[in-house]
């Protein structure tokens, strides 16, 4: 139940900060990258219908074919976030109706409309989700043909994007067209540093009580290897080990304290590691 209930908490702050950024910093300024909120954005000019009233249909819509042609399995995770993120969207448009931008900055503001839905999307691809819109498209696209989905996402992107420069004026034009460019990389580099971990390779010659606070104190494991100082001749014992950020500096420290003659070597990894690290 806590892990459900975090997970639950995950899904809903991620979508309710892609809403945020969207609604407070993108529809404002005009901002016509990334898929069904970039259209809204176009859409909006016509004064027929606002940028949040159109997500919300046009969310409703592929979210029921999703569940048509996905079956119910697909309504666990993306139906909520897209619902949520719709109804989000509107909501703030009726509680805070917006004229113009917050502030006369707009290059601030690309800065807040890129950051905010970045950050809120990778921590839902991080755990298996997806807020919907122009994803339940290429879900379907992806079971029913081989077609290259993330090429065909992006030139669909780039055509909304370029609109902009037609439908609004130059500059909105060019700041959308860098949005785009600058999206798709703070979303890898979010989800990146999510599942960052520091991988240990400690050089000692009793591996016993290292092993002993990996195991009992941080609650991981290790591998232990022997090996040879190709200087001293001496042997030696390698632990190889990966920790989350903060285990890495409680065992850089608890080293450093009663194992000071010991050569650690530290490195990223992105790799998703669960209770313990085995070896193969």
């Amino acid at each position: 139940m806590k892990e459900k209930l975090k997970y639950f908490f995950l899904l809903t702050c991620s979508t309710l900060l892609i809403a945020f950024g969207t609604y407070f910093f993108k529809f404002t300024n005009n901002f016509t990258f990334g898929g069904i909120t970039g259209l809204a954005v176009l859409v909006a000019r016509t004064g027929l219908i606002s940028a949040s009233d159109f997500n919300l249909v046009m969310s409703m819509i592929l979210l029921v074919v999703g569940l048509i042609v996905l079956g119910k399995k697909f309504a666990a995770k993306t139906a909520y976030c897209s619902i949520l993120l719709s109804f989000a969207l509107s909501a703030m448009e009726r509680i805070w109706p917006m004229s113009g931008p917050l502030t006369e900055q707009p290059m601030l503001e690309l800065c807040f409309a890129i950051a905010l839905p970045a950050l809120g999307s990778a921590i839902l691809f991080n755990i298996g989700a997806s807020s919907g819109g122009t994803d339940i498209i290429a879900m379907i696209l992806k079971k029913y043909s081989s077609f290259d989905i993330g090429r065909a996402l992006m030139i669909s992107d780039a055509v909304i994007t370029a609109a902009g420069f037609f439908i609004f004026d130059i500059e909105t034009g060019l700041y959308s067209v860098l949005g785009l460019a600058i999206r798709s990389f703070m979303i890898d580099n979010f989800i990146e540093s999510f599942n960052l971990s520091k991988y240990f390779n400690v050089v000692c010659d009793d591996p016993e009580p290292i092993c002993d606070f990996i195991v009992h104190t941080l609650t991981r494991s290790a591998s232990v290897c022997h090996a040879k100082g190709a200087y001293s001749g001496k042997d030696k014992y390698i632990i190889f080990t990966a920790l989350n950020r903060v285990q890495a500096v409680r065992l850089r420290n608890y080293i450093r304290q009663n194992d000071p003659e010991a050569f650690i070597l530290i490195s990223n990894t992105s790799e998703i590691i669960g209770k313990g690290f085995h070896s193969v």
